[in-house]
């Protein structure tokens, strides 16, 4: 997680205080929640599809078997490769 530093309005940010107090959450965890929100708002209005969407259309893709089995087999040989 990246660290970023914001000003605010003083209304602004007496809002966000009441606001994370009500919600017995920190003032970082709701700005995160508002700009989460925010940028999924934006992605639905440009026609990108969301991560839930991206999930739901992917699923089932890989007729490989056991997904775990096959990605630790391909490990295993990365690491015979670096002997």
């Amino acid at each position: 997680m990246i660290r970023t530093l914001i000003s605010l309005e003083d209304e602004d940010k007496r809002w966000l205080d009441r606001r994370a107090k009500e919600e017995g959450a920190t003032m970082a965890q709701v700005v995160r929640t508002a700009v989460r929100r925010y940028r999924e708002q934006c992605e639905r209005e440009a026609g990108e599809p969301s991560m839930e969407e991206l999930l739901q259309r992917t699923s089932g893709l890989w007729k490989g078997g056991d997904g775990l089995e096959a990605q630790l087999r391909l490990r295993g040989e990365w690491e015979e490769e670096d002997r």
